[in-house]
């Protein structure tokens, strides 16, 4: 596939991350970084019912960590944190090759192009890594 990398859906949602605000009282955090290129996601979340209520992120990452973080957050309120724990398990095994369909979140498709590139691949996973570990400690208070 010779689709670039870096591509105008890439960018533009890198340009348009939701709910860049951290929240103040979070009922859980978690930050992740990618050792491979020094992106940095934080996530807060708040659950209520045991669905994600609320989003705060923090984002220092590449394009691909900014889209992976936009369209995660995009999608993740009303979602409980076995929905997210999903996401980022599909995610992980499609990145490294062991699961041929694009995982079931909305929009993750975008990443066909990433796929050859694996040091591409941590910045991507960042934004759900760090949400599902928040929202499986919110869920557990």
């Amino acid at each position: 596939m010779n689709a670039p990398l870096y591509n105008t859906q890439i960018l533009r949602l890198a340009a348009s991350i939701p709910f860049q605000d951290r929240l103040p009282d979070p009922a859980a955090t978690s930050e992740k970084r990618s050792p491979v290129c020094g992106s940095r996601v934080t996530v807060d979340i708040d659950m209520v019912d045991g669905h994600v209520s609320g989003v705060g992120m923090l984002v220092r990452a590449c394009a691909l960590g900014q889209a992976s973080a936009s369209l995660m957050a995009a999608h993740a309120v009303g979602r409980t944190a076995e929905e997210l724990a999903t996401a980022r398990n599909q995610l992980t095994a499609w990145l490294a090759g062991e699961r041929a369909a694009p995982p079931e979140w909305p929009g993750l498709d975008i990443f066909i192009p990433a796929l050859p590139h694996r040091a591409r691949h941590p910045s991507i996973r960042l934004a759900f890594e760090a949400a599902a570990e928040a929202a499986a400690e919110a869920g557990a208070r």
